[in-house]
């Protein structure tokens, strides 16, 4: 199957599987969060995959892989896409059954809002930092010539991939209108922390220079902080 051709069954198949999770258990479409939020996540992955794919389609085989081949990175990831597709149903569920109206109250509008553009925010610094870094791939491994980035986001921690996508999956919650829903998304937090750990080992190890941009960057996912 051609690049091109992976491309569009990929996308396809992500919108697909996301649309399930927050339509099909809300059972309704008058679902307006979910909308904004589908829009946050696939519009930005369209314009990547089609401007990476005219100028760099390296990048974009690199982005495909999804196998790993450190024993301890597979069940990182199987309990990251576990847990991700658990959280996302939830806000579903609560738009469907109401439990943070119940509880809290409705999420006020301009929470939405912030929430929303948190979110899109954490998103577009993934595609930031993979703009920067060609070499950073989906799976954990250093490739020949691959040398270490310390331009960009990487100025300010070592793994602003992950703070990105933290940004994003928090935000997700109240994005969706569920309060409720936080706990299962910060659950991510967790995963992220142990894929960057076992990351650094590898780099440590097989990436010439990296130890010494770990002294020069001390943070590793929040500035100031860890």
């Amino acid at each position: 199957m051609s690049l091109k051709s992976r491309i569009i069954l990929q996308c396809v198949a992500a919108f697909v599987v996301a649309f399930g999770l927050l339509f099909l258990p809300a059972w309704t479409l008058d679902f307006w969060e979910a909308w904004v939020y589908l829009g946050i996540v696939f519009i930005p992955m369209v314009v990547f995959s089609v401007y990476y794919y005219k100028h760099d389609p390296v990048l974009v085989e690199r982005r495909m892989q999804f196998r790993e081949k450190v024993k301890e990175q597979k069940w990182i990831m199987r309990a990251g896409t576990l847990i991700s597709l658990i959280a996302l149903v939830i806000p579903s569920l609560d738009h469907r059954f109401g439990w943070t109206r119940q509880l809290f109250g409705a999420v006020p509008l301009r929470v939405n809002i912030v929430a929303q553009v948190l979110a899109l925010t954490g998103y577009l610094v993934t595609m930031w930092v993979i703009h920067v870094n060609r070499f950073a791939a989906r799976t954990i491994r250093v490739e020949k010539g691959q040398q270490v980035i310390s331009s960009g986001p990487y100025r300010v921690v070592r793994h602003p991939l992950y703070a990105g996508g933290v940004v994003m999956w928090l935000a997700s919650a109240p994005a969706l209108g569920s309060y409720v829903a936080l706990p299962f998304f910060a659950l991510l937090i967790p995963i992220f922390v142990a894929r960057l750990l076992s990351e650094e080992k590898v780099l440590r190890q097989e990436l010439p220079g990296y130890a010494e941009y770990c002294e020069g960057t001390r943070y590793r996912l929040v500035p100031y902080i860890w």
